[in-house]
């Protein structure tokens, strides 16, 4: 009687040998790899270090001077952050809205507070100036920007870093980035502030203090204000997530999706509206400022 067996494929056995050569193989490829490049260092031929120093250039700038416009709300012989010339109502977006003002301009609550402490100088700006300031420092398109330009980390792409490790954001003080969503609901409360703002801008007193709607070039300058500050919020990546990034499935909600969909046009350029926003909120200040030192002239038409 002959008897057959089925035909198996068995692996081979891992001989020494064997084993030798694939500790060997994965040593050479270990050993292939590229090393950490040390601070600065890079292959790269293009003119890669403009755009880390733009950004460091552009943000140093506006943030000199937004810290030396919030002071000088400290001056208590002159207002100038508002421009009440000719009948005009300009309020500048560093002092809106404006809580507690000066004894040329009282704000909402009128003057000074009394609990406010003896030794801190105060300013208008103080009290508001955190918000948008906060909302663009967690902005998820400036963290990669000033991470580039002030930390170098890394300064650009294919361009070594001064570090050996990352951390990401799970520790202090990067994890306050993740309170973005709660600065943004600041935020859109703010641009409906502002709006009101180019509103009171488009009335002018005349000598009776009567008030008559007109428009003037700071009337224009306020209204583009707005329009970039919330082309810039409304396009902020919490918001894209909030009104419908959530959802597994867009299509069962029609009115989210069309949000979501509103939202991402505007995200697509989120780094333009940034930078455009962020220059015209401080264009917006100095044209106020300089109206109300008189070196500017402001024009305007009452209908």
């Amino acid at each position: 009687m002959r008897f057959v067996f089925p035909a198996y494929n068995f692996a081979p056995a891992l001989t020494p040998w064997m084993f030798v050569t694939n500790v060997w193989s994965a040593m050479s490829y270990t050993a292939a790899l590229p090393k950490q490049r040390s601070f600065g260092e890079t292959s790269r031929s293009d003119a890669w270090w403009i755009q880390p120093l733009l950004v460091f250039l552009g943000f140093s700038a506006f943030i000199v001077y937004s810290t030396w416009a919030a002071f000088q709300g400290l001056d208590a012989k002159h207002c100038y952050y508002w421009y009440g010339g000719d009948g005009a109502n300009y309020l500048s977006p560093f002092y809106s809205p404006e809580l507690f003002g000066s004894q040329q301009h009282p704000g909402i609550f009128g003057v000074a507070p009394s609990w406010w402490p003896g030794f801190m100088p105060f300013s208008p700006a103080f009290l508001i100036m955190w918000i948008p300031a906060g909302f663009r420092f967690t902005c998820y398109y400036y963290r990669g920007a000033y991470y580039k330009a002030f930390w170098a980390d890394p300064m650009n792409c294919a361009v070594g870093e001064p570090r050996k490790v990352y951390w990401g954001e799970r520790y202090f003080p990067l994890l306050i980035q993740n309170i973005h969503r709660y600065f943004l609901y600041f935020a859109l409360i703010f641009i409906l502030i502002l709006g009101h703002d180019v509103w009171k801008a488009l009335w002018f007193a005349d000598d009776a203090r009567v008030w008559h709607i007109g428009i003037g070039v700071g009337t224009l300058v306020l209204a583009i204000n707005v329009i970039l500050l919330a082309g810039y919020t409304l396009g902020c990546h919490s918001l894209r997530h909030l009104i419908g990034g959530f959802l597994d499935a867009q299509s069962k909600a029609p009115a989210c999706a069309k949000g979501f969909a509103c939202v991402s046009c505007l995200n697509r350029r989120h780094m333009l509206w940034a930078w455009l926003s962020l220059f015209w909120v401080g264009f917006t200040d100095v044209y106020i400022r300089l109206c109300a030192m008189g070196i500017w002239h402001d024009f305007h038409f009452i209908f």
